[in-house]
């Protein structure tokens, strides 16, 4: 038998630890940002994965309602992240590829994510860590912030292929 309050050990850790990833992705989401080579790679790759995994769980247990739940998160997710990416002000100059997103949609993506988390935390702290993703809400919060990201992330890797080929041209053109 577990001693009262096992399972909250790991919430007291994780707290600090969400609580950076929520200033750093603050901090990310505000001012002009350097397009970095790697980051949304990273994100097309990582997002997706932890889609399938949480998919696979809800099949497993025969959940239908977290596979819409998610599936819906990520549709409006989507419409956001290309919302995010027509109100993102690119640059490319001599110095480098930098880009200034829409601070207010990726903040709220942020917070209401960490905001669930936190609450999920606090609330079903005696409860085993593996029903932590079996709440619909959940999981539509996290198919949201993972569409948002993911198609930001592709948008980016688009503007920066393109603004190399523009830039590739433009040399070209100055040499002739």
């Amino acid at each position: 038998m577990q001693a009262p309050g096992a399972n909250v050990l790991p919430f007291l850790i994780m707290i600090p630890l969400v609580i950076w990833r929520m200033y750093s992705r603050v901090k990310r989401s505000v001012g002009r940002q350097t397009l970095s080579k790697v980051r949304p790679w990273f994100t097309v790759s990582l997002f997706p994965l932890l889609i399938a995994l949480f998919s696979w769980t809800a099949i497993q247990q025969a959940r239908p309602a977290l596979l819409w739940a998610l599936a819906g998160g990520i549709a409006v997710g989507v419409v956001l992240g290309i919302y995010g990416l027509r109100h993102t002000k690119f640059e490319s100059t001599p110095d480098g590829m930098f880009y200034t997103p829409n601070a207010h949609i990726g903040v709220a993506i942020s917070v209401l994510l960490v905001g669930r988390l936190i609450y999920r935390m606090v609330v079903y702290a005696q409860q085993d860590p593996a029903t932590f993703t079996a709440s619909p809400l959940t999981l539509g919060i996290f198919g949201l912030m993972a569409g948002y990201y993911v198609t930001y992330a592709i948008g980016l890797v688009r503007w920066r292929r393109s603004a190399q080929v523009e830039n590739a041209a433009a040399e070209t053109a100055s040499q002739s």
